[in-house]
């Protein structure tokens, strides 16, 4: 007679399994809480992104020409609005996640750091304008160069990235798709806060040291001297945390998930909490477009007259037409005869 095994639960299996969901129902509490909020600055950014546009393509219109720092500006602006866009994925189906093949995610994953990165080094050739101004290398003054230098840049930045990063199962398989996944290693942690954070903003802070000690020398006004000065110090130092932060999150994260055990294993909370950073690595974008839509001078003065149409526009019945029937006066000065003979 064979008898058949039955595993007794006991009272330390069932409060474990009781911890887990806990932590489970927090962390996508915590995830879905982060996720409306998210929501709302990405609905603030795009607005704000839209009407840049169209602020600097009336520019465009009316002047027929862009200043050299007006173009960085708004290459800037695209590039943010574009991450916005990509962070979609992250917005329609948080607390889970997006469920696509391994090609698909490293795709996704590719994209999203070539455009932040090209969004970082514009910062960088910003800096650089602010600091020699005009450019001192004459391939520099060239738009399309510096757009051919920042965009390979980034690609060759991101695709190292993607290199360490690599699809850990089959490109054809379905998984749930990660931006940067911790289960990467320390070494894409550490090469993404490298390439993607401290070299732009390592090279950034030169420059502005270096335009610092040139200003004092020549007694000079630096950033503040300019109308993108301001703008693009505010918009360094709201990147600049947002990076860090997701940056730092993302390292530990690595480092918590090769200290366990089983590296397979999730951690909801750590998953909630890198969620939350990706969400401040994206909201970066979106502070980002609104600062540049409240500080920079012709982009407020469009919005000003924005405002001013539609209070025209929305004024009552009455008050537009109590003057209506009042007869403006007319004088008419003629000639007689008289006085033309005199």
């Amino acid at each position: 007679m064979v008898r058949e095994y039955v595993p007794v639960e006991t009272p330390f299996s069932n409060s474990q399994s009781n911890n887990s969901v806990f932590e489970s129902i927090e962390a996508n509490t915590i995830t879905s809480r982060a996720n409306y909020v998210y929501s709302f600055l990405a609905g603030l950014g795009f607005i704000a992104g839209c009407f840049l546009l169209y602020s600097f393509i009336q520019t465009y219109r009316a002047q027929r020409r862009l200043a050299w720092l007006d173009c960085l500006l708004w290459a800037f602006c695209v590039l943010q609005l574009l991450l916005l866009l990509l962070s979609l994925h992250a917005v329609a189906y948080r607390p889970k996640y997006l469920h696509t093949t391994g090609l698909g995610c490293a795709a996704l994953s590719f994209t999203i750091n070539t455009a932040s990165l090209c969004s970082l080094l514009v910062l960088v050739l910003m800096a650089y304008v602010l600091t020699l101004d005009p450019p001192s290398h004459a391939l520099l003054r060239k738009p399309r160069v510096c757009a051919a230098l920042v965009i390979l840049t980034s690609i060759l930045i991101s695709l190292l990235l993607a290199g360490l990063r690599g699809p850990r199962n089959i490109l054809q398989e379905k998984c749930s798709c990660v931006m940067d996944p911790v289960h990467a290693g320390v070494s894409y942690a550490a090469a993404r806060l490298c390439l993607a954070f401290l070299i732009p903003y390592v090279l950034q802070l030169g420059l502005l040291i270096g335009g610092c000690v040139r200003q004092w020398k020549s007694k000079g006004r630096f950033l503040s001297g300019s109308e993108e000065g301001p703008v693009f110090l505010t918009v360094t130092l709201v990147m600049f945390f947002c990076q860090l932060f997701y940056s730092v999150a993302l390292v530990r994260g690595a480092l918590l998930q090769q200290q366990q055990a089983d590296p397979e294993k999730k951690l909801p909370r750590e998953q909630a909490f890198l969620s939350v950073a990706e969400f401040v690595l994206f909201s970066g974008s979106s502070v980002s477009l609104l600062l540049v839509l409240l500080m920079h001078r012709p982009c407020r003065v469009s919005l000003h007259g924005v405002f001013r149409q539609l209070r025209d526009c929305c004024r009552s019945p009455g008050r537009t037409q109590q003057h209506r029937n009042i007869i403006a006066p007319h004088i008419e000065i003629t000639d007689t005869l008289q006085d033309i003979e005199s």
